[in-house]
């Protein structure tokens, strides 16, 4: 196959659904969009494992939905792929200087301050304007302080940043003691936000840290419930000792395998 033309095979195929197929003449930008997201968190969750199978299959559904949506932009006079395309190499071409004009920089801190710079003169107000606010939380928090970073506003080294997560542990043991539980929902937030700077400080990705934990828990609980299931029992029918018991032996078995 000649690759240079599968993109215009896509968008053939695209057309042809978009005329003939009752489903796919029926979406909309709306109907797409939670769709979207779900092949996103797909395409995570493949890049999670290094399933590089998985992430070719996953990279071809976000570009069918990239077609998609810029067909149905086509429809309404908007905007084709075409401009889609031009569009995005044209910010790339804008906000590269020291590849495409004669800006001079030293390192990676330096192209993503010009970056934001760049972001600046082309009209957004703020350097956290850029950051959607549907995001997840915790990969909010982390994009909030990475941006802040590149205009100064960063601890100067990972001390600080451990002192400030021991002092928001304080704060939060504190508003316990009062009982009040919007106090409480609120330091619990700051120990939260304060840790995931922590981990950007000891090079820790906290989103993926915290997959891979998620991944460890949903394994080591099937582990239980299949001992359990072994012993003639259920996980129902088990007190917390009984659990805690087989739990620990999962850890040892997977300690030995490594």
């Amino acid at each position: 196959m000649e690759y240079s033309k599968s993109l215009e095979r896509l968008k053939t195929i695209m057309d042809e659904l978009r005329e003939s197929c009752p489903w796919d003449k029926k979406q909309t930008i709306h109907s797409l969009s939670p769709q979207t997201l779900e092949e996103i968190y797909e395409l995570t969750d493949v890049i999670t494992n290094e399933d590089w199978k998985g992430i070719k299959e996953e990279l071809g559904d976000l570009l069918l939905h990239i077609v998609f949506y810029s067909k149905i932009g086509a429809e309404q006079g908007q905007f084709t792929l075409g401009d889609v395309i031009e569009g995005v190499c044209n910010k790339l071409v804008n906000r590269h200087p020291h590849i495409y004009s004669f800006v001079t920089v030293e390192d990676e801190k330096d192209v993503k301050q010009n970056w934001e710079r760049i972001k600046q003169k082309e009209g957004k107000k703020s350097i956290l304007s850029g950051i959607p606010q549907t995001m997840p939380a915790l990969t909010k928090a982390l994009r909030l302080q990475e941006k802040t970073k590149m205009v100064g506003f960063e601890w100067e080294n990972t001390e600080q940043v451990k002192d400030k997560v021991d002092e928001e542990l304080k704060e939060l043991e504190a508003a316990i003691s009062t009982e009040n539980q919007k106090d409480i929902e609120d330091e619990f937030g700051d120990v939260l936000f304060a840790l995931i700077n922590y981990a950007r400080f000891i090079k820790i990705d906290p989103e993926r840290a915290l997959e891979q934990t998620n991944k460890k828990f949903i394994r080591r609980f099937q582990a239980i419930e299949e001992m359990a299931s072994a012993q003639g029992t259920s996980v129902h029918d088990m007190t917390l000792q009984e659990m805690d018991a087989l739990w620990n032996k999962v850890k040892e078995s997977e300690k030995m395998t490594k």
